[in-house]
């Protein structure tokens, strides 16, 4: 099969043949449907972030159930899946406290499989797998508990954009944040989980939503998804304007949705007393942010991590299909742009550069 692999920090992905195992136990292979076009992607070919090389790259995916190994009972040959890229093993403290996200299996065996070893390779060269994910390609080997069945009326674009963006923005707005209604929040960033953490604070009530970017288009584009105010730091002063939009007080919920030590500097400093900062995005390893002890004492800040919006996957992602499909969130309007899997370092490029909306892989 093809697959978009990455063999070198900085370097294109390489469009090549390569060979898949059949699924092991409790294992599921899929025909790629749809594959989304994420920052974090970005931050692995640039080195923000680390995994073993070589790796197929991809992890916001949709698909069909080709076949299954032993001992599968949730899917079966044929179903539609939404791709989850925090698979869990049902059996770690966090999985039985109900924070599958945080999985401890998952998280100690990262690009591999759960038995530590891959499907991916070509010849006697092992690739590993982003996120027990890898949906760059035309067909992939995930774990069952990555496989979260949906109804065969839901667009694949749409179910592989609800197996991280839409997931993760609304998510951070309803779980880790649990936004009250009637308060005012500041989101910095409005790429395509940025989006979705504004139509998150919308629907839990949000009097005002203030998107904070550096690119205009990016700003316009977030008014369709519920952003009350834009600001754009590069021709404004954000804190200044964020005080006016809020009496004074600050934000009661602040979202850095970018992944810098910059924006998060910023998030923190538009947050009022008593509220909450909630960083999604993801920084460089090696970044650590500055904040002032004595203002996070004096004015009881919190600050919170958000990884894939708090979410379980396998009951959250069937309330965000249900959301779609009632009209309360927007997934069309996300998705901009469509690629083939060979165009996959322009898709990247178009990313990088800025442009507005979701990238989504459809043809392979």
């Amino acid at each position: 099969m093809k697959a978009a692999v990455l063999y070198e920090i900085g370097q294109p992905l390489c469009i090549e043949d390569v060979e898949l195992d059949s699924p092991g136990d409790y294992e599921v292979h899929i025909r790629v449907g749809a594959a989304g076009i994420c920052r974090s992607d970005l931050h692995y070919i640039q080195g923000d972030q680390r995994t073993p090389l070589p790796v197929v790259l991809g992890h916001e995916g949709s698909g069909t159930v080709l076949d299954v190994g032993d001992k599968v009972t949730r899917v079966v040959p044929g179903d539609r899946v939404i791709l989850s890229f925090v698979p869990n093993c049902g059996r770690c403290r966090f999985c039985l406290v109900g924070k599958p996200h945080l999985c401890d299996e998952h998280g100690a065996t990262g690009a591999a499989m759960f038995d530590g070893t891959t499907r991916l390779h070509k010849g006697n060269t092992r690739i590993a797998h982003m996120g027990k994910v890898a949906c760059f390609a035309e067909e992939a080997v995930v774990p069952e508990s990555g496989c979260i069945p949906v109804t065969k009326d839901l667009p694949l674009a749409h179910a592989a954009l609800i197996g991280c963006s839409v997931t993760t923005g609304v998510g951070a707005a309803l779980y880790t944040a649990a936004v009250e209604p009637g308060s005012d929040v500041v989101v910095v960033g409005a790429g395509g989980v940025g989006l979705n953490v504004i139509q998150g604070c919308r629907l839990a009530g949000a009097r005002s939503v203030i998107a904070v970017d550096i690119q205009e288009g990016k700003l316009e584009f977030a008014t369709k998804f519920g952003a009350t105010h834009t600001i754009n730091p590069s021709v404004q002063d954000p804190v200044e304007r964020v005080l006016q939009l809020t009496e004074g007080r600050g934000a009661h919920y602040a979202f850095e949705v970018f992944g810098s030590s910059q924006t998060t500097e910023l998030a923190y400093t538009l947050t009022g007393k008593g509220g909450m900062l909630v960083v999604v995005g993801l920084a460089p390893v090696d970044e650590a942010a500055a904040f002032s002890a004595v203002d996070l004492v004096r004015h009881e800040k919190t600050i919170k991590g958000s990884y894939y919006g708090s979410t379980r996957s396998h009951l959250d992602m069937p309330t965000m299909v249900g959301l779609y499909q009632s009209g309360r969130i927007n997934i069309d309007d996300l998705i901009a742009r469509e690629y083939r899997l060979e165009d996959i370092n322009v898709a990247l490029s178009d990313l990088a550069n800025g442009e507005i909306g979701r990238g989504v892989i459809t043809r392979f």
